[in-house]
């Protein structure tokens, strides 16, 4: 269960109020920006301190106050004024032009109770004020945090509802060992995860992830591709057709190694993909920026990981993205940075790259499940 919280954004949020949180912040040793469109390193951040979430994708969308420390480092953010209201919880407030959206909302852990955390809350309640009647604080869970916005922003909880992701068949395609897979099955018997995965398909009849599936009594099946005899197209039509007999409403690529075509993707829209790289939010871009302000290669391809590791970058990363026909280049749902260490090899890079993955695609299907 999860509640909406309205703040009224009268007296309190007055003009004044703005340029006295600002001195407050320079006071505790912080300078105040505000940004109204995307800046790569705060998302880059928020991906980095925050992980796993989605956050950086709503930042993006809308506007945000955040804080730089002494030392060049950012350390909290508050963004408001977001108009993506596809959320479910947001519906009663679509048409609502008297109240605008706080959040989200993160200090990091070095700088927390510090009085940070007022400061950007104030800053950003004053801008919303400048627009809007009421401040939509959403999706709040747990008597502590309710409370707090209760006493620091005279909230009032204005409707609650059920927080349930909703159940969806889901069918698995991976090509090798399949741990990202492990850990879906895992969240899904533990009750942890609302899909009902009807199948695992391989292209690799020997690939452990069947083994997996077996294991955990869902049904299993290997569609290879016999380059010899059968051209991609009809490999590509059986793979299709296979498929579409379990009915799926997702598709899960979790270590699939093999390009899918656009039919493929007219019949499954609601495809997504791990890919072992963090990937830039501009399908265009070649480069992404990192959290500490530096700039590496997008990663895309097969070997993201071997050219991770050759580049000698002292970034990774991993990003669950929607599958489109141009490779990696989806939309993304939830990255995640790696950073590594001068002299990591590609053996110590896949092995802590794994638990990323496996919560990152556990996020991706939850937002899924949440907006689908």
């Amino acid at each position: 269960m999860a509640v909406n919280l309205l703040a009224p954004l009268g007296e309190r949020y007055r003009p004044e109020a703005l340029p006295a949180a600002i001195a407050t912040g320079e006071h505790l040793g912080y300078q105040l920006r505000r940004i109204d469109e995307p800046d790569e390193r705060l998302c880059a951040w928020i991906d980095w301190e925050f992980a796993p979430s989605w956050w950086s994708s709503e930042v993006r969308v809308g506007s945000v106050w955040y804080a730089v420390a002494a030392d060049g480092t950012i350390a909290g953010f508050a963004g408001f004024g977001s108009p993506d209201r596809s959320y479910h919880w947001l519906q009663p407030y679509r048409k609502r032009p008297d109240v605008g959206i706080f959040g989200p909302y993160g200090v990091a852990a070095a700088h927390r109770k510090t009085g940070l955390g007022e400061v950007l809350l104030v800053a950003a309640l004053c801008d919303l004020a400048a627009r809007y009647r009421w401040a939509l604080i959403p999706a709040v869970s747990g008597e502590r945090l309710i409370a707090s916005y209760e006493e620091r922003a005279d909230a009032h909880v204005a409707d609650s509802y059920d927080y349930a992701l909703r159940p969806a068949r889901a069918v698995i395609l991976a090509s090798g060992d399949g741990s990202n897979a492990q850990a879906v099955i895992d969240e899904v018997q533990s009750g942890d995860n609302a899909l009902d995965i009807v199948a695992v398909v391989s292209n690799n009849a020997r690939a452990r992830v069947l083994e997996r599936a077996r294991e955990a009594g869902i049904k299993q099946q290997a569609i290879v591709w016999n380059r010899d005899t059968e051209s991609r197209a009809a490999y590509d039509e059986r793979l299709t057709a296979a498929i579409a007999t379990d009915a799926p409403e997702l598709i899960l690529l979790l270590g699939w190694m093999h390009l899918l075509p656009a039919a493929f993707l007219e019949r499954f829209p609601e495809t997504i993909n791990i890919h072992p790289a963090f990937l830039p939010y501009d399908s265009a871009a070649d480069s992404v920026v990192m959290p500490d302000g530096s700039q590496i290669p997008a990663f895309r391809g097969a070997r993201a990981p071997e050219a991770t590791i050759a580049a000698g970058v002292r970034w990774g990363g991993a990003s669950v993205h929607r599958v489109t026909p141009a490779t990696d280049r989806g939309e993304i749902l939830v990255r995640t940075p790696l950073y590594l260490a001068a002299g990591t090899t590609l053996e110590q890079f896949r092995a802590r790259i794994q638990p990323i993955e496996h919560a990152a695609v556990s996020e991706a299907i939850r937002r899924w499940c949440l907006t689908s």
